[in-house]
């Protein structure tokens, strides 16, 4: 019986360890893709691995395809996981009538709270202005982070990544936080930033910014195009320390789910990204008769040991 009870603690840790960042362009998603019943299903069950997700490239103005996103992971998650999904999305952008688009975070509520957004503006440094939000999580090592997201006007990919760094230097003494990262479809790779291009964007230049997505990593889905187009990027050591090692990633969702690329290219040309944050300070725990381990020391877990304790020990 206690080894019973030492495996449910340790599967409850792994879960509790579990973070999850996500960054998705999902090309033209709008209220025709989201009555699409397979896509929809394929997008839910991506988006609901992740407690923080970034949308791309979402054509939503009413707000009606988001909607019936959440309405989806909501009904799912009341029958699989108790979580509650909800939104923050900007407003329609774009130089061009034709081509507006929104950024969408979709957030967990039991996992991160919204504490601020901010709609950055210069039409001079972006066609689409980075809408950047603060979450606050008593499930990770770092408490309080920015997210700006960026969608990259191709033919301007150098120019707006460069700029990005203004919109560090604005978020961050908004905030009093520095502890920020930038994820989104760059367009960082192939011929939109070559290497000499480098010499031209402060992040690349700047040894405070760490690029957690290679160069060499292909994010798009056909087999005609190996490039790197969508990227995460975290600020100073203190955040960097707080990403799990090599969790950064592409999510070939269609490999893990065994879809063909059909399938998965009714939802986009790229694939998603992703990062596991750590979570909060660990605690050494004993249980009679084992050596002992490590857990994360979230107050419902350490609840949970200590009623289970009153059995086992």
């Amino acid at each position: 019986m206690r080894w019973f009870y030492l495996i449910f603690i340790l599967s409850v840790c792994r879960a509790a360890e579990d973070f999850r960042i996500c960054s998705y362009n999902v090309q033209n998603f709008n209220m025709q893709k989201a009555s699409n019943y397979k896509l929809i299903h394929t997008l839910t069950r991506v988006v609901s691995r992740c407690d923080v997700c970034l949308l791309q490239h979402v054509v939503d103005v009413d707000g009606r395809a988001v909607n019936k996103l959440l309405a989806v992971l909501n009904r799912a998650a009341d029958r699989y996981d108790d979580f509650t999904y909800k939104s923050v999305s900007s407003q329609s952008l774009g130089n061009s009538p034709g081509d507006m688009q929104q950024y969408v975070f979709i957030y967990r509520t039991e996992m991160v709270n919204l504490t601020g957004q901010h709609q950055y503006s210069s039409k001079q440094s972006f066609v689409r202005e980075p809408f950047v939000v603060q979450f606050q999580s008593n499930r990770t090592a770092i408490k309080k982070f920015v997210l700006v997201p960026l969608h990259s006007e191709p033919s301007k990919a150098v120019h707006e990544i460069d700029r990005l760094y203004d919109v560090f230097q604005e978020v961050s003494k908004k905030w009093n936080n520095k502890n920020v990262m930038f994820l989104g479809d760059f367009h960082a790779s192939c011929a939109y930033v070559t290497r000499k291009d480098r010499k031209k964007i402060r992040l690349f230049k700047n040894s405070n910014f760490s690029w957690l997505i290679g160069d060499k990593v292909d994010t798009t889905v056909t087999d005609d195009t190996n490039c790197a187009y969508d990227r995460i990027v975290v600020h100073g050591e203190p955040f960097l320390k707080a990403i799990k090692p090599f969790s950064a990633q592409v999510y070939n969702f269609g490999k893990d789910l065994k879809l063909p690329q059909t399938r998965v290219l009714e939802v986009s040309d790229h694939f998603p990204i992703e990062v596991r944050l750590k979570g909060p300070a660990s605690t050494e725990v004993r249980v009679k008769g084992s050596a002992p381990f490590l857990i994360q020391a979230t107050p419902l877990l350490l609840l949970l040991l200590s009623v289970i304790g009153q059995f086992v020990l």
